[in-house]
């Protein structure tokens, strides 16, 4: 569903990856368990709590759209260079 969010849905996936994630089997870049489990309990208020598909979707948006905003700033700063 929702094919524009499948870039940035990738982009978190190997972000959060855990460090070495290929060296284990099966080799899936799933976050660290300890960190998935503490922004359950701070989204949910419970760490067995399964996310809400809303939830990831509004999650992808949002980084999606910060993405864009850093990237603007960076080319703003880019731009606003003096070069003399």
């Amino acid at each position: 569903m929702r094919p524009r969010l499948w870039g940035i849905a990738v982009t978190q996936l190997l972000v959060l990856a855990a460090p070495g994630w290929w060296r284990h089997w099966p080799p899936v870049p799933a976050p660290d368990p300890a960190y998935f489990r503490f922004r359950l309990q701070t989204a949910y208020g419970d760490a067995a709590h399964e996310p809400d598909a809303r939830d990831v979707v509004t999650y992808l948006n949002w980084c999606r759209s910060y993405r864009a905003y850093t990237c603007a700033l960076r080319q703003d700063e880019r731009d606003s260079v003096d070069v003399r």
